[in-house]
């Protein structure tokens, strides 16, 4: 898609000062640390910034703010906000308009990150030439209420200067001693963190709506990756997020690694949270079954049109046979949640992971495989 940006209406300061972090942190700090060595006060504070500023993007902007997918106590709203202006990515009420915009009108126009227009544009680019004036916040009229967050959004700019920058600096002069180390804690804790955690929060946009699965839905370009959980708290299992959108878990299997769905769970026990919304296991499977014959379908699809394939009229056979056995499971747990009938967890793993085997046995024959005589 030919993009069209109106550059007489970018906002070049936010363009120039993005611009100034990026080039600070690929250059000033490596040369920082080719001549100097951080030290473990430096990096334990980078760490403690990247968990804090991370954790309020994921915890705080997205799952509180954005979906209300729970309720928090106002210590954790204020750590939240604070720390998430030191992720410099705008306020919780310009953040969430926008991403609440992205899930109204995913992959179309209307979409802030729309990814049909590039993976750079999805990346970065949406924010490099972001136009004057900004949308009007018309989708955040809940959050105008919140006095913390419109606290917040007066004085992102300045607390995020003065926790997210200054500070580290203040803190490197006296814990590590003079200017060096007041540049270290500004260039270690506070750019490079700045810029890592940033390249994180963009690649959800970008490359989880390129890279991985989509167990759960195909109704738009989100998907699941875990390599992307691992450096975003959890935010990688963007295709689950995207069909189930008000869960407080992203990594809704207990397998998955969701640090930030664990934290919203353990302070639920001490009273910080309330009211975590989560989606029905049998809503969950339901997807996943949907799923999972769509795919099959395709298979068969693909082995109709192969004329040359080895054994075809058996493996069109089989597979039907499969798909009709995906079929039946379906409409039996669509009846059963039709007739509010209650399921164990036992019989919902039985479900999952016939699932998952019939699919392999599928994606097996289509590749001319046998497969277990039961199946």
């Amino acid at each position: 898609m030919k993009l069209s940006i109106p550059f007489g209406r970018v906002d070049w300061i936010n363009t120039a000062f993005l611009g100034v972090i990026t080039l600070l942190a690929l250059i000033a700090a490596p040369i920082y640390l080719w001549h100097y060595d951080a030290g473990p006060v430096l990096w334990s504070l980078f760490a403690f910034y990247c968990i804090a500023t991370g954790m309020s993007i994921t915890l705080g902007y997205h799952r509180l703010f954005s979906h209300l997918s729970f309720k928090a106590k106002w210590p954790v709203r204020l750590f939240t906000l604070v720390f998430g202006a030191c992720a410099f990515e705008n306020s919780a009420l310009n953040w969430c308009s926008d991403h609440r915009r992205h899930h109204k009108h995913v992959d179309h126009d209307d979409d802030p990150y729309d990814i049909s227009k590039g993976f750079i544009w999805a990346h970065i680019g949406w924010i490099l030439f972001k136009t004057l004036p900004e949308p009007p916040l018309d989708n955040v009229n809940d959050l105008r209420k919140d006095k913390l967050v419109m606290w917040q959004h007066r004085w992102d700019k300045m607390i995020a200067l003065v926790v997210g920058l200054i500070l580290p600096a203040v803190i490197g002069y006296f814990a590590v001693g003079g200017a060096m180390g007041a540049l270290g804690g500004f260039l270690i804790v506070g750019v490079l963190r700045v810029f890592c955690v940033q390249q994180c929060t963009f690649f959800i946009n970008s490359l989880c709506h390129t890279i991985g699965r989509q167990p759960y839905s195909t109704r738009c370009s989100a998907r699941d990756s875990f390599v992307m959980s691992l450096v975003t708290f959890g935010e990688g299992y963007h295709n689950y997020h995207h069909e189930f959108q008000h869960d407080y878990r992203n990594g809704v299997k207990p397998w998955n690694f969701d640090p930030t769905k664990w934290a919203i769970w353990a302070m639920s026990k001490v009273g910080l949270t309330s009211d975590l919304r989560r989606v029905p296991a049998t809503k969950v499977l339901l997807a996943e079954m949907a799923e999972a014959r769509r795919h099959a379908n395709q298979e068969l699809a693909r082995v109709q049109a192969q004329n040359d394939h080895p054994l075809r009229d058996k493996t069109l056979e089989a597979m039907n046979a499969l798909i009709e056995r995906l079929s039946a499971n379906y409409h039996e747990l669509e009846k059963a949640m039709a007739d509010r009938v209650e399921l164990s967890r036992k019989a919902l793993r039985g479900w999952q992971k016939e699932t998952r085997e019939l699919l392999q046995n599928v994606s097996q024959l289509r590749r001319g495989r046998a497969v277990p005589a039961q199946a």
